[in-house]
């Protein structure tokens, strides 16, 4: 198979790459594009969902989330467990591809059902984690750790593109193939990004790699119990920070995402109105995105560290929620959206893969996999129930904000004590910056 072709954008971020790493770099910012472009196609359509049974209810639609993820966790490590490696993610991706093709039958058939609406909602919203979850645990099985910092930045570039091209098209198509048609449409580019895992595999290969016959060969499969990753993460410091991390920047994000959907809700009453408008400010925010990932991102992991990637976004959180307290209203609430949104898409995600280039592969699979799933959708049913419960107080939005900020703090600590805990485990000829 060919490499990929470079995009024109790219080309002068790479010029601090090595020459070889540059078609990785294409192939794994295709493979990203192709997965934003088709999720950020069926975010809207999942927000739009979640309002449908209305907004009050949405802690409980969390409260589902993190269930079936308690049930999904051990089923997907028993099948890492026995799959090798280079087939997991084709398999998985299979999976969902058909569960997509179900989806958009059954909106067809029940397109008002508002129970059809809160089961896309769980769906989704353990849908998107998975394939992320499992395409950055595939990258940091690709990359070495000196690697991870020169690639990362530029690979998650296309998630951006992906996530900026995503909403525009859902945008355009909705009124004219409705919910159905982007369900099959996310559901091609699904298959299309199995090319660039493909493509990445023969590279690593071809780069010296673990040879097949090797324990950490991609043709081997992982073994272990169905529930190694959580003992992992349970024996872990390491991978016990990195669970506190995702917790809190769970808790930020909910407590922004429930304000956005109410205001969204009250000011914009048709289903296919608040799909634009989710559609329009993703759009905006990838291309934000864009802008500080091919610029910013790789620069700052060089110079300073992952400890930047991770502490700079929770501070500047922290800034906006205090802010949020002063001026409760819908614009500054948008600033904030965008700043933690964008944040977290350039620095604070490249810097939480780069912790896992440091680790073993089952832990890289099944550890990261459970902290990314479950451990964050608990992070989100826990301050789900802690906004509501805030909100029914009836003080108004300053004392959740008051309380986003404190914990955005302690999030920006933990982020630094996490960079840190990195350097350490790093090869002696390896420089942390």
């Amino acid at each position: 198979m060919p490499a990929p072709a470079i995009p024109a954008p790219l080309r002068s971020r790479l010029a601090g790459l090595l020459p070889d790493e540059r078609s990785a770099v294409a192939a794994g910012f295709l493979l990203f594009f192709c997965l934003f472009a088709g999720y950020f196609m069926l975010r809207p359509v999942r927000e739009t969902m979640g309002i449908t049974g209305g907004v009050q209810h949405l802690q409980w639609l969390f409260t589902a989330t993190f269930v079936v993820m308690l049930v999904a966790v051990p089923i997907y490590g028993a099948f890492a467990a026995r799959v090798r490696r280079a087939r997991l993610v084709p398999w998985l991706y299979a999976a969902f591809m058909a569960q997509l093709a179900a989806f958009a039958a059954a909106f067809q058939v029940g397109a008002d059902s508002v129970v059809l609406a809160r089961v896309f909602y769980v769906w989704v919203s353990v849908y998107n984690l998975f394939v992320v979850s499992v395409a950055w645990s595939f990258l940091a099985d690709v990359c070495q750790p000196g690697q991870a910092r020169r690639l990362f930045g530029p690979i998650a570039a296309g998630a951006s593109v992906g996530g900026l091209v995503g909403p525009v098209m859902g945008g355009l198509l909705v009124r004219g193939i409705g919910f159905s048609g982007l369900l099959l449409l996310s559901a091609v580019l699904l298959g299309a990004s199995l090319g660039c895992v493909a493509w990445l595999l023969g590279w690593r290969t071809r780069h010296g790699a673990a040879a097949d016959g090797e324990p950490d060969s991609p043709a081997r499969a992982m073994g272990g119990a169905s529930w190694a990753g959580l003992l992992s993460v349970l024996r872990s410091p390491y991978l016990l920070g990195i669970s506190a991390f995702v917790i809190l920047l769970a808790t930020a994000s909910t407590f922004l995402y429930f304000e956005q959907a109410r205001l969204i809700s009250e000011q914009f009453p048709d289903r296919v109105r608040q799909a634009e408008i989710f559609s329009s400010i993703d759009a905006v925010v990838q291309a934000l995105t864009i802008l500080v990932q091919l610029g910013v991102t790789g620069r700052l992991a060089q110079r300073f560290g992952v400890r930047v990637l991770l502490a700079a976004i929770p501070l500047a959180i922290a800034v906006g929620f205090v802010a949020l307290a002063v001026m409760p209203i819908f614009s500054v609430l948008v600033i904030v959206m965008i700043v933690r949104r964008v944040g977290e898409y350039a620095l604070v995600r490249p810097g939480r893969e780069m912790l896992f280039t440091v680790v073993d592969a089952e832990t890289k699979y099944k550890a990261k996999n459970v902290i990314d799933t479950a451990v964050y959708r608990a992070g989100d049913a826990v301050s789900g129930w802690a906004k509501a419960g805030i909100d029914a107080l009836g003080a108004g939005a300053g004392p959740a904000a008051l309380v986003g900020a404190v914990l955005a703090l302690v999030w920006a600590g933990v982020g630094i004590s996490l960079g840190k805990a990195y350097s350490k485990r790093l090869p002696e000829d390896t420089p942390d910056a």
